[in-house]
């Protein structure tokens, strides 16, 4: 297995067809402003729901509607990989995301708006599981560390300055200029990705099982579609929807996992999974995602609520800690192929912990200095954790395992932030409503900001019990080094 991957590392280096920078460019500009959209709306759920008039668990399908797209189209990237070329999978997911935020920038009604949005997501899905096998393919373990460090611009820092860009756009521009400005980024990628992106991997377009598909679109559709549903009633996870879906959505998914690990030529093989730091990588990847959308949903709902700050000035206040995030990808990328994921994710699963636990204090009269510095701790924290252990589980994988370990790490990632907003927003709204039971004046201002606060307070308390399991995590967690791949006993 090691002279396969040395022998595609030498032919990648060799070819005077293939070069790296232009394939590297190519799909960092185009995957940045296609993942961008993941966080651009959050702010602007406020301003959307005043401009159509609906309720914060409808307008929420801007965001976990996405999610659930993204959780159907990625279970099959590994799949599609092998049956298309680098080029025509990156000019096609472009064209459908441009197309999704046209139609997305002239919505007149909400449901269009939203199935721009949700059109949107079918390019963005195929996206990080391109983006990662190619650069498996083309860069040796010793070097991804560096090279996912530069990719964690795109997949951390992107939609970290999500709310920043958005709350300034929508508060200077209006809401249509947060599609309308991302439109001539995806038409420059698409021509520049038309001219200088070539094929990397290779066509060996295995047997595409129709069953298989079926099992995964129920499975994760409805598993993500569940618990998108919880906000939408009073009873919560008890909704016969919520019960319905997620059983139905769990049954899938076992389906699917039991199908593939009985075919020969899987479409997404769960073998990854006997191998230890690649399920670790998994762990923490969700745990982190899940923080990470507790904070990029819930802060700007604080922020304009009992804060009573603007969009753009919440956005502003976020500022910081997505720079932060962005300017250290890279290092920690460098710094995890000089010393490894241990003594980077140690102390920075403790910083986690911490920053969880106190933005669980936060109230009606917190400074907003206490949101800046815990936003930036957080963004500190999730760049020294998630690309090391993403890497480093990654790098443990065989070479004809890339396509399969990348996309379930991609399916994941939707289903984990669809988990994460619709845990939080419903602790959120129980917790509300719970304290507006209980109070004499329910319909006074200051007691609606107070019921809100002790939904924040919850919150955080949660996502704080969460960080406690990454850092039991991280005290287990060792370097998968390139000789693992064929001497690490798999488990």
């Amino acid at each position: 297995m090691e002279k396969d991957s040395a022998r595609q590392y030498e032919y990648l280096s060799e070819n005077p067809d293939i070069k790296t920078l232009p394939i590297m460019l190519s799909l960092i500009i185009g995957a940045f402003f296609a993942i961008l959209n993941e966080t651009l709306l959050n702010i602007a759920l406020t301003t959307l729901m005043d401009q159509f008039d609906i309720t914060l668990p409808t307008v929420q399908w801007m965001a976990t509607g996405f999610m659930l797209v993204m959780g159907i189209v990625i279970p099959v990237s590994a799949l599609l990989i092998q049956w298309f070329t680098t080029r025509q999978l990156f000019l096609g997911t472009m064209i459908i995301f441009t197309l999704g935020t046209a139609i997305a920038a002239s919505a007149p009604t909400f449901g269009i708006l939203l199935t721009g949005r949700l059109i949107q997501a079918v390019g963005t899905g195929m996206l990080m599981p391109i983006m990662f096998n190619v650069f498996l393919l083309m860069y040796p373990p010793h070097k991804r560390g560096r090279i996912m460090g530069i990719v964690g611009l795109v997949i951390m820092f992107a939609p970290a300055i999500g709310p920043t860009l958005s709350g300034i756009i929508v508060e200077y521009l209006g809401w249509r200029f947060l599609f309308i400005t991302v439109i001539p980024f995806s038409l420059f990628s698409i021509v520049f990705a038309y001219f200088f992106l070539v094929n990397v991997s290779e066509v060996t377009r295995p047997k595409i099982d129709i069953l298989s598909i079926l099992f995964s679109t129920i499975g994760f559709g409805a598993t993500i579609y569940g618990f998108s549903s919880v906000g939408e009633s009073e009873a919560g996870f008890l909704s016969p929807v919520v019960l319905v879906s997620l059983l139905l959505g769990i049954s899938g998914i076992f389906l699917f996992a039991y199908r593939q690990l009985h075919l020969d030529e899987p479409i997404m093989d769960f073998r990854v999974f006997k191998y230890p730091m690649y399920r670790h990588a998994v762990i923490m990847f969700v745990i982190i995602i899940m923080a990470m959308f507790a904070s990029e949903i819930i802060l700007p709902i604080y922020m304009q609520g009992p804060l009573a700050l603007s969009a753009a000035t919440a956005g502003i206040l976020l500022l910081p800690g997505s720079l932060l995030n962005g300017a250290l990808s890279p290092f920690m990328g460098q710094l995890f192929d000089k010393v490894g994921p241990r003594p980077m994710m140690i102390p920075a699963t403790l910083v986690l912990s911490g920053t969880m636990f106190m933005m669980s204090r936060l109230d009606t009269g917190s400074s907003v200095w206490m949101i800046v510095i815990g936003f930036l701790l957080l963004m500190i924290s999730v760049s020294a954790i998630m690309m090391p252990a993403q890497t480093n589980g990654l790098n443990q994988l065989p070479k004809r395992l890339y396509p399969h370990g990348t996309a379930v790490i991609s399916t994941l990632q939707p289903m984990a932030g669809a988990i994460g907003v619709s845990v939080f927003i419903s602790i959120l709204n129980a917790r509300q409503a719970n304290y507006l039971s209980d109070a004499e004046t329910p319909d006074d201002p200051a007691t609606i900001d107070l019921a809100m606060v002790a939904g924040v307070e919850l919150v955080y308390f949660t996502a704080f019990i969460f960080s406690i399991v990454a850092v039991v995590m991280a005290l287990r967690v060792y370097r998968a080094r390139p000789d693992d791949i064929a001497d690490t006993k798999v488990e």
